[in-house]
């Protein structure tokens, strides 16, 4: 079962997450949510198997320096 981990901002944050977890080998998929027609701009969920959950949290985490 996929769990959103982060909820991004706008689409080139959720990218560089989304790569950021699979350079780490955890798999992640990405979610528009909210209105079709902001495109890049609308929030976007990120995704991670139930099972990576713990380590995707400590990789986004690390990134943003918390």
């Amino acid at each position: 079962m996929w769990t959103v981990v982060y909820i991004a901002p706008n689409r080139p944050v959720a990218e560089m997450l989304k790569e950021l977890l699979e350079n780490g080998g955890i798999l992640a998929m990405l979610r528009p949510i909210g209105a079709p027609h902001l495109g890049d701009a609308g929030s976007v969920e990120l995704l991670v198997p139930e099972s990576e959950v713990d380590e995707a949290n400590e990789i986004i985490a690390t990134s943003f320096g918390s």
